[in-house]
């Protein structure tokens, strides 16, 4: 669109005539009609007080519209954040839910204690190295119903192969981990 052309779309716009812009600018309708028909154009004088009047820039009447590449970069610039936005919110999903799985199975790792386990002739076998103390007591639990404790007197031995006839080695392991418990001690 010609300078000419947008000055005669923008007067009309704010229905002025001719004479009414021509007064505003202190020149003859003539000048306006002459740079409506693309006869002349406002020198820089006028085409900046041609802007102020009409409420633009001078850019947008001569017909240097910058603004469209400006909204065109703003819009790739907001595209872009969209995506990076998106892709934080996922890794940050994605991050919780490794954290997530971790935390489970430390917990889960830590409720199922393996101890030492060996076999032998198709058995299982749990070894347990606990303490009270000073005393060192090397416990070993079989599948079978095998009990044996290193270092433990009479008394302890018997209550110690009681408390270890559950149905699985595991209950077993875990009730002589209790009991060194409550007793000061630990059991590794």
């Amino acid at each position: 669109m010609s300078i000419g052309s947008k000055i005669y779309e923008l007067r009309k716009k704010q229905n002025l005539s001719q004479e009414g812009l021509a007064e505003k600018l202190e020149v003859t309708r003539q000048t306006i009609s002459n740079w409506e028909c693309d006869e002349t154009i406002p020198d820089l004088k006028y085409a900046n007080q041609l802007a102020q009047v009409f409420h633009v820039s001078v850019d947008y009447l001569v017909g240097n519209d910058c603004l469209q590449p400006t909204i065109e970069k703003v819009s790739n610039i907001e595209k872009l954040a969209g995506i990076i936005i998106k892709l934080i919110k996922y890794l940050g999903i994605v991050l919780i839910a490794l954290i997530l799985i971790g935390f489970i199975s430390i917990l889960f790792f830590m409720n199922n204690k393996q101890t030492n386990v060996t076999k032998d002739g198709g058995y299982s076998y749990a070894l347990l190295s606990c303490r009270v103390g000073e005393n060192t007591y090397d416990i070993s639990i079989g599948d079978n119903g095998f009990y044996d404790c290193k270092g433990c007197s009479d008394k302890m031995n018997v209550y110690l192969n009681d408390i270890t006839e559950w149905p699985t080695r595991d209950e077993g392991v875990k009730n002589i981990e209790k009991y060194f418990k409550e007793n000061g001690g630990s059991c590794e």
